[in-house]
């Protein structure tokens, strides 16, 4: 689905199924994921970008813009039951600031409009579980590497 921007200086352009766009995706990946990737299983290359084709084939992903400078990329994906958070990175530069919060809110006020849970994964070692529970994300589901997580509509 597309996400409306958030006014005054963020917003959300559909990525093509372009070299450029999967490119660009794949290097916020590395930049934003790789550390924690890195701690887990080290970096490899040909993996990570074949798991990146296909989840750039599956996913409608959009490049996150902040005052015109391409700054992450996110999808938020509607099913009949909850809307899906998905690749939603930061390159490191624009962490900490509170960009992220601000953008996951406004993903939650889009789930709450349509009267929706919204559902997310991330790297069970990953800090930024912390920020989906103080956004009263609660866990559904697991397995090794992943907690699922969902936040009812309220």
């Amino acid at each position: 689905m597309d996400i409306p921007d958030v006014p005054p200086d963020v917003s959300f352009d559909r990525l093509s199924q372009t070299t450029e766009a999967r490119d660009f995706a794949f290097e916020v990946k590395r930049a934003a994921m790789g550390p924690h990737i890195i701690a887990r299983w080290g970096w490899d290359e040909s993996f990570q970008q074949n798991v990146h084709e296909q989840r750039f084939r599956d996913t409608p992903l959009s490049r996150i813009m902040r005052n015109g400078q391409a700054v992450g990329t996110i999808a938020l994906t509607a099913f009949a039951d909850h809307l899906r958070l998905d690749e939603f990175y930061l390159l490191p530069a624009h962490q900490g600031q509170g960009l992220g919060t601000r953008i996951l809110n406004h993903c939650l006020a889009i789930a709450d409009t349509h009267g929706m849970p919204l559902r997310l994964r991330y790297l069970k070692w990953n800090p930024v579980g912390s920020l989906y529970r103080r956004h009263e994300f609660t866990i559904i589901d697991e397995n090794e590497v992943h907690f699922i997580m969902e936040r009812q509509p309220g």
